[in-house]
């Protein structure tokens, strides 16, 4: 049963959030946002070093990539779900008081991005056996870039599917998607945080197989996606937004399939190798 408190703060309005959100969350999360934007760069910057591509078959270059994507999910995702943990932070203080409620933030959080690094180990696994694929077979390794090509329009063509308007709507909406599925306790917290993130997946997924596949993880390609995440979820005209970004990616992948030289180029300087 809703408290008080509870209904009070669901009855307002996204827009009315917009303006009182809770600042000690906000602060909390934009020094993680920096602590994991400076792990980024860092990343980057060893690469252009000379570190070299992750072994993507061996155990240790698997813990590498996943390293590396825990710190860009990080440093990508926080941004856009901050709102969101603020706000079940917010409404939580009917139910959850003190340091359980503390707790249950922070596993709100974690559950989030603990899904997204599920997600990465399907992509490294993916990648891993496209890259012993296409080192075992010269024909596999000429056809990656009409590969990439396929991935940029598929990526393209899954902006305007409904589902990936859906999905945004419920990201760029966090009171909408609370008021709908508020559920107190830990166990709450868990259903919460699963929901988020897979309506999360739902909406940027294409995007992060692109910067797989596309830029190969490397920073320029981090810092676009990033940008791209961040306008669709929290800024106006997210959905239009979104369909122009498909267009962009369709267009590309067409240029690939065209002249497939041009995947060497897209990739760049790269923080790891999957393709």
């Amino acid at each position: 049963m809703q408290t008080r408190e509870q209904g009070t703060v669901m009855r307002s309005t996204d827009s009315e959030w917009a303006s009182s959100r809770d600042r000690g969350t906000i602060i909390t999360g934009a020094a993680l946002i920096g602590v994991a934007w400076v792990g980024v760069v860092l990343q980057g910057m060893s690469m252009k070093e000379g570190a070299g591509a992750y072994d993507l078959i061996s155990l240790s270059g698997g813990f590498a990539f996943l390293a590396a994507w825990v710190v860009m999910m990080a440093a990508m995702m926080l941004p856009s779900a901050t709102p969101m943990i603020a706000l079940f932070d917010k409404v939580g203080r009917g139910s959850i008081q003190g340091r359980d409620r503390a707790v249950g933030t922070a596993l709100f959080a974690l559950v989030y991005l603990g899904i997204w690094v599920g997600f990465g180990l399907l992509v490294y696994l993916m990648s891993a056996a496209l890259g012993a694929l296409a080192d075992a077979s010269p024909v596999v390794s000429a056809w990656l870039p009409y590969g990439l090509a396929a991935v940029l329009v598929a990526a393209g063509a899954y902006q305007f599917t409904a589902l990936k308007q859906s999905c945004l709507g419920h990201c760029r909406t966090p009171l909408s998607f609370l008021m709908g599925r508020w559920q107190s306790g830990y166990a709450g917290a868990l259903k919460l945080a699963g929901a988020h993130a897979a309506y999360c997946i739902g909406c940027c997924s294409a995007l992060m197989v692109v910067l797989v596949a596309a830029g190969a993880m490397s920073l320029p390609w981090v810092l676009l996606i990033a940008l791209i995440v961040f306008i669709e979820k929290l800024l106006p005209r997210g959905d239009f937004v979104a369909r122009m970004v498909g267009v962009g990616f369709v267009v590309l992948g067409l240029a690939v399939a065209i002249d497939p030289e041009l995947a060497a180029t897209l990739r760049g300087t790269a923080m790891s190798s999957p393709m």
